[in-house]
């Protein structure tokens, strides 16, 4: 039987392994820098007090959980505040005994609402800067539209990556080595700056992709300028803030400076 709160991602990037769950974890604050394997998480929402697991993301702010057998976007500020055990509505409860947020997740609309009306000052705490009183009804106005400003603001256009293997251009921006948890030996890969897809002329940023057999042979070097073709994915290059890899990356060709 399923809740009917979950969101369903339509499409989000599933973690490969249990490394790159760690490290995606400790970006978002549910693990310490130093942990070098996962815990348990619980989701302590809409009534619910059951263990759940993250699967991936959707983007930063978004991360997909899945708990009964079902999937869930939530932002992980939220999944962090859930870990704690006391977790629950001791503070509103206790100032208003007649409030009940039980039913509500920490991010929903419900909830958000309802913080916002019991945090609105009483009509004699509501001065502006000459002293005079504020309606009660302006306060509380101001009060319920801040969470819709918040939303706005932290919601960025997600880039739209192709589907299938597309002609690029990049510059060879550096060589490096990553950890590689299941191996005795780190992972080479270069990443690259300003990638651009070719028919489209959009600008990708930076990317990265694996030192592999054919590119060694294509001898690149630091600042060549390169076409090429390859899939771009949604993949954070681990302890860098490189945001795309590049799957495959075939039929390299250099150009001239």
């Amino acid at each position: 039987m399923g809740h009917a709160f979950t969101i369903k991602p339509d499409s989000y990037t599933a973690f490969e392994n249990e490394a790159e769950q760690i490290e995606k974890c400790k970006e978002w604050g549910l693990l310490s820098e130093k942990a070098t394997k996962s815990k348990a998480f619980f989701y302590r929402g809409n009534g619910l007090n059951i263990a759940c697991s993250i699967i991936g993301w959707v983007d930063n702010m978004t991360a997909v959980i899945e708990l009964e057998n079902h999937q869930h976007c939530i932002h992980p500020s939220y999944l962090k505040e859930m870990q704690a055990s006391s977790y629950g509505q001791k503070s509103l409860a206790a100032a208003d005994p007649s409030l009940d947020l039980a039913g509500s997740e920490p991010d929903s609309p419900a909830a958000e609402t309802a913080a916002a009306n019991h945090a609105v000052p009483s009509k004699a705490e509501a001065l502006d800067e000459t002293g005079q009183t504020e309606t009660v009804n302006q306060v509380e106005s101001e009060a319920k539209e801040a969470p819709k400003v918040r939303a706005k603001k932290e919601k960025a256009p997600k880039l739209q990556l192709p589907e299938e293997k597309v002609k690029m251009t990049a510059t060879v921006q550096e060589f490096t080595t990553v950890p590689n948890h299941f191996s005795d030996n780190d992972d080479e890969v270069v990443i690259y700056g300003a990638v651009t897809l070719a028919e489209s002329g959009t600008e990708i940023g930076t990317a990265w992709s694996s030192h592999s057999a054919t590119l060694k042979k294509s001898d690149l070097q630091l600042g060549d300028k390169i076409a090429f073709e390859g899939k771009l994915v949604a993949k954070k290059l681990t302890k860098h803030p490189v945001p795309y890899k590049i799957n495959n990356p075939a039929k390299i060709q250099k150009e001239d400076a």
